[in-house]
């Protein structure tokens, strides 16, 4: 990784735009997911982020900066302009260097010394948006199937930033038939365009939010709706109520683990018979980073560590089987640009609410009597998934105990 301090800063740029289509091309191409603009005083600092890690890519004269955004803001179609609101929308770049499409989701935000941009890069890889490659155990994938064969009711992806909670509940899209049911979505902003499925942009300057088009769709007559997320009481309302009348809804909410999802909908005044009534499944979810296949070697877990590793394993495997567990690290290589990682592993958590949690849930139970009980009828925790993910030879110890 580069040291700030020996990166010269950049006076001159002869063509803009060819800066910029290098920019694009070179965050595509180290699989970076997001590009910082940020300004400084006396420089424009460039950053990728890859696998949750900053890397630097340049650092250009402060006196590029209305240059840079308004060629930004022309490419995503914002006000040119406007430098004292924040602005959002997506630029379709066409990498003739990689031969893709991406959709890059722009942002911009007023600082000090000028703005701030940051540039999520959407790509619109198929592969991904499938319930079997987004690394779900077997015994995990067999029950959220048995949850998908149900007619209505809620499932939630509960995330923190940046979990990839829009590839799962689009894999989740994709394991139905479009033309077979009505299918229709509310995102914001739109990400992967699918075939056959009505796809909404919601744009609250013209006051269509969520909530607003919750109550236009239903009159739709849909089968399937997803709601890009659930942020207040009434949108949580309007989803409980859809999937009371026969729909089935999906959506994400911002929460840390699967049960603490059941107390933040109480938190937003949500009635606990509403929840139990309602709410089927609950997915939670981190990345974890991917070791190398080419430079991981196995080596010998420490006593400290095994022990560890029986505490958190031993609701679903007994001290022999956990023994006879293998783990790996890493050397690094060539292949990984001597990161040792390449790219990233889902972790899951995956809460079922079946009968035996509706007691618990009307007695106004805690986030950690329904974990607990949860555990007691086999669900396989987060920190349990990352484990046996590294025991997997996926990812690596140091990367499942980050959970924690």
């Amino acid at each position: 990784m580069k040291d700030i301090d020996d990166i010269k800063i950049k006076k001159e740029i002869p063509d803009v735009i060819n800066y910029i289509d290098n920019l694009f091309d070179s965050a595509i191409t180290d699989d970076a997911s997001d590009i910082h603009i940020e300004s400084l005083k006396n420089y424009l600092l460039i950053r990728f982020r890859k696998d949750w890690d900053f890397i630097i890519f340049d650092k250009v004269s402060i006196d590029y900066a209305p240059t840079i955004t308004t060629r930004l803001k022309v490419l995503s179609r914002v006000k040119i302009d406007e430098s004292k609101k924040p602005q959002d929308w997506k630029i379709a770049y066409i990498s003739t260097k990689k031969n893709i499409t991406v959709d890059i989701r722009l942002s911009t935000l007023p600082t000090v010394y000028w703005e701030k941009v940051v540039m999520r890069i959407l790509r619109q890889d198929d592969s991904l948006i499938n319930i079997e490659t987004i690394w779900l155990l077997d015994i995990t994938l067999e029950r959220v199937k048995q949850a998908l064969k149900s007619k209505y009711w809620i499932i939630l992806v509960a995330w923190p930033t940046w979990s990839w909670k829009s590839t799962t509940l689009f894999s989740i899209i994709k394991n139905f038939n479009p033309l077979e049911y009505n299918i229709s979505t509310l995102e914001d902003p739109v990400e992967y365009n699918m075939d056959f499925v009505n796809q909404s942009q919601i744009r609250p300057e013209i006051w269509y939010t969520f909530a607003s088009w919750l109550r236009s769709l239903v009159r739709q007559d849909p089968d399937i709706i997803m709601v890009w997320e659930i942020r207040d009481k009434e949108t949580a309302l309007l989803s409980i109520e859809a999937a009371l009348t026969w729909h089935l809804v999906l959506s994400t909410i911002h929460t840390n683990s699967a049960s603490s999802t059941i107390q933040r909908l109480t938190n937003m005044w949500i009635e606990p018979f509403l929840i139990s009534s309602a709410v089927k499944m609950i997915i939670s979810q981190r990345l974890a980073k991917r070791i190398c296949k080419h430079c991981k070697k196995e080596f010998r877990v420490d006593e400290i560590i095994r022990e560890k590793i029986k505490s958190e394993l031993n609701d679903i495997m007994d001290n022999e089987e956990i023994d006879k567990l293998i783990f790996y690290k890493w050397i690094w290589c060539e292949y990984c640009k001597w990161t040792w990682y390449k790219w990233r592993v889902w972790i899951h958590e995956v809460l079922i609410l079946w009968e035996y949690l509706e007691k618990s849930i009307l007695s106004s139970a805690t986030a950690n009597e329904i974990h607990k009980m949860a555990k007691k009828e086999w669900m396989i925790t987060i920190i349990q998934d990352a484990i046996l993910k590294a025991a997997m030879w996926n990812t690596t110890l140091d990367e499942a105990f980050k959970l924690i």
